[in-house]
């Protein structure tokens, strides 16, 4: 939204807004624009040291391993498909290389006394706020008496701390489907009554839904942001407790070179499989990777858009999005306006950190795969968008990091296809197989490759896979060393099973995630937009015959290639089962993952079981019994 516009309310809402304080926040430069100098008041001793450790040890591992596929590859000749894939393979193992040794870095802070970072800990008494700080919550098509059931009880925790007048809640809907918005002026209207004075609570929606999310928060800024001091950004699926809000505030008071803090949500309420799958994945492994990332990151953290606290006017004075030129559907709107939010702001001089540490936040996730996958495809377009913004001047090397990583993301998955179809199409290729001797019997990529140098080809195999499950194994080991967690993850025993099943069932789902994720890259490279539709929050399930349209042809695919596989050899179509079988099993895998049943049926033998889940935190489970309460009314 251009500077200085601002958005009009119906006239049934303006009676539900204070007065406005409006703060100007310009439109941002990428032309023009440097990092001033300097080291931050707030950034950790030894930043140099943690950077080079882990670029320095990625970087070393990564020569390592492709001087190793360069000695086999080298004597059976260069051509081109061997060149590709060097170079994929180079690109993927760095990829892996990085996650590993942040993973264990994660694993060394998190296994050793440390100070937390900004002072920020659960423990202690709660910090007295002479700030003012809004929470912001925008939404889009939600149903509002689940949301409001989620807000009262965020409210309700703000006032269990004894400052709730230090807070204001806005509800900023975006809403465009005119049911959905009357029954969300009701829901809000009566949650406003159950409430009371503190926290205050108001409700705006937009007419006009220009840059999306994050047009609705600029617009916020720039009628109210003047009368706070914070901001505390929410999703319409965030749970937060009160005494984690306060302690953020109170963190922003004492550190003023702070712009950002981003805390690790943890996710919660999941009921099918895929949901208490990804809550079990994010619980276990989750912690090991956000600390390693804080650690090496420190004061140039990245942003994830929720359960964040921001400087509302460092926010203002730099973070204003401008339209992105080109070509759609990179031009226009960002998508991802978080990441490059994160950037501007460190640009404009101002440190962002990352506090893995810090409980008490907490959001839902997809319930399916297919819920997945289409949030997905919408962060696929916003993240190739970035692509415009890394040559901005003056953004930290570091936030040009974080915009190569989120970039990288999306094509990480159509190199995996190519790598393993240039894998298969080389040794094809040197046995000789064509039209006239489509057949090559007892036909085996494994052994063409271990013919070349079995030593190398074992070792690169080996050191790919261990370090690309590394982080589930020190995650794991993190969860069974602290006695509560693993208490509360069922167990050693369960929490290895829990583990084991995971990794099944994402190897499984990888050909589809593939498939889909390369798909979503070549439709936005094609100029196809990604929408912007309402998130499924409860039920993953689909009739037969939307998941016949959504995943048979993926089917039919892995179906055909397997019978193309066998025809060459049979220890072909073996050796390429893991990702055959993904795609054959692509419906009956969506299917009962998407289900409540299998997921209540593990969770009653505490598979794939959290702390949240066992001894829920008061604040999740008041938002519960909310929402079983408006259902059973309803």
């Amino acid at each position: 939204m251009p500077a200085g516009k601002m958005s009009t309310d119906t006239a049934t809402t303006t009676s539900l807004l204070p007065p406005e304080s409006p703060l100007e926040m310009p439109t941002q430069s990428l032309a023009n624009g440097r990092t001033p100098p300097g080291r931050l008041p707030t950034t950790p001793r030894g930043m140099a040291w943690r950077r080079g450790c882990v670029l320095g040890a990625a970087a070393l591992l990564t020569l390592v391993a492709a001087y190793q596929i360069w000695w086999v590859l080298h004597g059976i000749g260069v051509d081109v498909l061997e060149v590709l894939l060097l170079v994929l393979f180079v690109a993927l193992f760095a990829w892996i290389v990085q996650s590993f040794v942040g993973a264990l870095a994660g694993f060394v802070l998190m296994m050793s006394p440390r100070r937390p970072r900004l002072g920020l800990s659960s423990q202690g008494p709660l910090p007295a706020l002479a700030s003012r700080t809004a929470l912001l919550m925008p939404i889009y098509n939600e149903e509002p008496q689940r949301l409001m059931a989620g807000l009262q009880a965020m409210c309700e925790s703000v006032a269990d701390t004894g400052q709730a007048q230090q807070f204001d809640v806005f509800v900023l809907s975006d809403s465009n489907r005119s049911d959905v918005a009357a029954a969300e002026e009701a829901a809000f209207r009566d949650l406003r009554t159950r409430i009371g004075p503190a926290p205050r609570l108001f409700y705006r929606r937009r007419d006009d839904n220009a840059e999306r999310k994050a047009g609705n928060i600029a617009d916020w800024v720039r009628r109210f942001g003047d009368a706070y001091q914070q901001m505390l950004i929410l999703d319409a699926d965030s749970l937060m407790a009160g005494e984690t809000i306060v302690r953020l505030a109170g963190a922003m008071e004492r550190h003023p070179d702070v712009a950002l803090i981003q805390t690790l949500p943890v996710i919660v309420n999941g009921n099918t499989l895929f949901a208490r799958m990804q809550q079990f994945a994010g619980r276990v492994y989750g912690p090991v990777i956000a600390h390693g990332v804080a650690w090496w990151h420190g004061a140039e953290s990245n942003y994830w858009g929720h359960n964040a606290i921001i400087r509302t006017a460092a926010f203002a004075a730099h973070a204003g999005l401008p339209e992105l030129r080109g070509i759609k559907p990179f031009a226009g709107t960002v998508l991802s306006h978080d990441f490059v939010e994160a950037a501007l702001l460190r640009r404009g001089g101002w440190a962002l950190h990352m506090v893995p540490g810090l409980s008490g936040s907490y959001e839902e996730g997809p319930p399916s795969l297919t819920d997945m996958l289409v949030r997905d495809r919408r962060w696929c377009q916003g993240n190739l968008q970035h692509g415009a913004v890394l040559p901005a001047k003056g953004l930290h090397w570091v936030s040009r990091w974080h915009l190569l990583i989120g970039i990288g993301h999306y094509f990480t998955a159509p190199m995996w296809a190519m790598l393993m179809l240039i894998g298969i199409a080389i040794p094809l290729q040197k046995s000789g197989l064509s039209w006239q001797h489509v057949a090559l019997p007892g036909f085996s990529p494994v052994d063409f490759w271990r013919a070349r140098d079995s030593d190398r080809f074992l070792w690169v195999f080996v050191l790919t896979m261990s370090m690309l499950l590394a982080p589930k194994l020190l995650g794991y080991i993190a969860t069974i060393s602290d006695r509560e967690l693993r208490r509360g993850c069922g167990g050693t025993l369960r929490a290895c099973l829990s583990m084991l099943l995971e990794t099944l069932l994402a190897a499984l789902m990888a050909p589809v995630t593939m498939y889909v994720q390369s798909r979503g890259i070549a439709e936005v490279l094609a100029g196809k937009d990604s929408g912007w539709e309402t998130q499924r929050r409860d039920d993953g399930s689909l009739p037969l015959s939307s998941l016949l349209r959504a995943y048979g042809g993926l089917t039919l695919a892995g179906v055909l290639a397997g019978a193309m596989a066998y025809m060459v050899s049979p220890v072909l179509a073996a050796w390429m089962a893991p990702v055959l079988l993904g795609l054959v099993l692509s419906i009956p895998i969506v299917a009962l993952t998407s289900a409540r049943a299998p997921g209540q049926w593990l969770r009653r033998r505490r598979i794939f079981c959290t702390p949240e889940e066992l001894d829920p935190p008061e604040v999740l489970r008041r938002a519960s019994a909310l929402r079983a309460a408006r259902d059973q009314a309803a």
